[in-house]
């Protein structure tokens, strides 16, 4: 049976902006029924042609408008196309959720990454870390905003996630989100997590990963030397809460937890080791790999400094940690007023304890990896590499003086 069909762009002029602007509406017509989605661009009233259902004008802005309503058109054709192929009657409303990407007939990338979601968010605090959420949920977040910016779609079907979609979704984080190479590619990574799930439930036939290729670039970790740890930890600060910051960076420094797992402390965790002396022993939040951590002179002591502190005393915790980001708020002021030209950050102590306060005294690559709870030594060899760095750099400074001595020498011996 033949069947109608039309396409029309008009104006909707009961709905001008402030600034004269009226929104482009997509008229779908099929056997007398309409159905209308917003394209989502703007014109002024008296750019708009009626009659030609297009914007009149010869400058760039109104070309590259209608080239793309141009695009719509022809992706209208072709979903009415594939409805005849497959076998289903055409109707106004199945070419609009195409259009908006939601044809259910099958499952779509964004049902099963909030299934996925959903499922993380019950096991917080067992399988996952509440990081971990956040993280898969900023994925979610950058993932929905780059299907409606780059198809204008809300959502597509699992068969359409190829290649082609994935190194656009890399391209818009890097150029539109202006996020670096590593978190680029740490993004990907979690969408790729909710890519495999599809494939082992036999929703993607094909791993559109297959010649996808990215690496993390190294990035080189700053950390304290030995006299920033010695100035900051002598510092007279003229408040309480700089006071506070400042000695759990210290206390990390010197232990080697990362803000989530020191903010989680309790006194019970503080033990008697196998060596008489005073032990933490905890399971690290993000991998939950057990970690036991003999304690120093300086973190002792300021676990006897907090011990009545109250919220210490009130929430059972060892020491009375700050948010994160206000944490790091004034670990820059502290940075200001101890003089140390460096990004300070709660995770930088972490990287010091690797760096200036074990390997640089001679610990084992091996137990240094065991205090910081890494599940491959690989992870901890990274330190190791900026440790040799000092030494090449420390190896050439001294190569330098002891040349000068030399120059030194021969000058006074010919004269």
């Amino acid at each position: 049976m033949s069947r109608t069909f039309g396409i029309l762009f008009y104006l909707k002029k009961n709905k001008v902006d402030s600034n004269g602007q009226g929104p482009i509406y997509l008229r779908i017509t099929v056997d007398g029924k309409r159905k209308e989605v917003s394209v989502k661009r703007r014109i002024e009233i008296e750019k708009w042609n009626t009659s030609a259902n297009r914007a009149k004008g010869r400058n760039t802005s109104i070309k590259e408008l209608n080239t793309y309503l141009d695009i719509i058109t022809s992706k209208i054709y072709e979903y009415q196309k594939e409805l005849i192929q497959d076998g289903e009657i055409v109707t106004a409303e199945k070419l609009k959720n195409k259009y908006l990407g939601k044809t259910m007939q099958g499952k779509t990338i964004l049902q099963v990454f909030k299934t996925h979601n959903d499922q993380v968010k019950k096991l917080v605090g067992q399988d996952f870390a509440p990081g971990t959420l956040e993280r898969y949920e900023t994925v979610y977040r950058h993932l929905s905003n780059f299907m409606e910016h780059t198809y204008n779609v809300i959502d597509v079907q699992l068969n359409k996630v190829n290649h082609q979609f994935i190194t656009d979704f890399d391209f818009y984080l890097r150029s539109v989100r202006n996020c670096g190479n590593n978190s680029t590619v740490k993004y990907i990574k979690n969408f790729k997590k909710i890519v495999r799930i599809a494939i082992a439930n036999g929703w993607i036939k094909q791993d559109p990963f297959l010649n996808y290729k990215v690496k993390v670039k190294t990035v080189e970790r700053e950390f304290l030397s030995q006299e920033e740890i010695a100035t900051m930890f002598s510092k007279k600060l003229h408040t309480d809460r700089l006071e506070v910051v400042r000695d759990i960076f210290i206390f990390c420094c010197f232990t080697g937890f990362a803000y989530a797992d020191v903010k989680d402390l309790t006194p019970g965790h503080v033990v008697k080791g196998i060596d008489g002396g005073m032990w933490i022993n905890t399971s690290r939040m993000k991998t939950k790999v057990k970690t036991n951590i003999p304690l120093l002179d300086i973190p002792l002591q300021i676990i006897d400094k907090y011990k009545d502190h109250p919220v210490s005393s009130n929430k059972n915790k060892l020491l009375p940690v700050l948010s994160n980001q206000k944490s790091n708020a004034y670990l820059k002021e502290i940075a200001d007023l101890c003089g140390i030209n460096k990004n300070l950050t709660t995770h930088l102590a972490r990287h010091t304890f690797a760096t200036t306060v074990t390997l640089t005294n001679g610990v084992s690559i091996e137990s240094v990896s065991k205090m910081l709870g890494h599940t491959s030594l690989r992870t901890t060899q990274h330190y190791a590499k900026i440790v040799d760095k000092k030494v090449s750099n420390d190896m050439n400074a001294l190569r330098s003086k002891l040349n000068a001595d030399q120059k030194k020498e021969r000058k006074q011996l010919s004269s």
